[in-house]
């Protein structure tokens, strides 16, 4: 019975990525590296902010941009906007959760910067209010989600949606573009 249930995990991943392999999911994912390169070509830095997984994810492609992906090159910049637990705690507990990545966004963000916003749901506000106060900033902002992109796509220069409800699948999915979007990176900025 275990067998089957793991067979049907693969298969389940498996059908949401041949999804995705439609052409407007790929031109997607090449204009938010687009998005990352020009960042990146004057003189700007990429920011994450999700929540819970997406945090976990978040901070995982940042560390890909600052140390590396596949190639050994000089270091990106890139922050994951909840790893410093102490201004998350104090911002969430002086003015609310729903402010903790505004508050360092107007702090770290830059126009001309890019902030990436993972939301599996794309309904997270604290995630939300960051990516409209990104757009007020001047910065480039895309956002990874799942299946309901409605509440980001007007905030949005990118919306990366997943075919998906499935909070797994569209996190894998998520990884899959974080990798993808890291390795496009990689090779237009440090050609050999």
């Amino acid at each position: 019975m275990l067998l089957s249930n793991i067979e049907e995990q693969i298969k389940a991943s498996i059908e949401v990525k041949k999804m995705i392999l439609d052409k407007p999911y790929l031109e997607a994912v090449e204009r938010a590296a687009n998005l990352m390169i020009e960042a990146y070509r004057h003189g700007g830095k990429v920011l994450f902010c999700g929540n819970g997984g997406s945090a976990a994810d978040a901070q995982h492609l940042a560390a890909e941009l600052v140390g590396r992906f596949k190639k050994e090159r000089r270091a990106l910049p890139a922050i994951a906007l909840h790893v410093n637990t102490s201004a998350l705690t104090a911002i969430a507990n002086d003015y609310s959760y729903s402010e903790v990545f505004v508050r360092q966004l107007e702090a770290f963000g830059m126009e001309g910067d890019v902030l990436v916003g993972i939301s599996t749901s794309g309904k997270s506000e604290n995630v939300l209010r960051a990516l409209a106060r990104a757009r007020d900033k001047g910065l480039k902002t895309i956002a990874l989600v799942g299946m309901d992109d409605s509440k980001v796509t007007p905030l949005c220069d990118v919306v990366l949606g997943v075919p998906s409800y499935d909070t797994p699948r569209v996190q894998e999915v998520h990884m899959l573009w974080g990798h993808i979007i890291c390795g496009l990176v990689e090779g237009e900025l440090f050609h050999g």
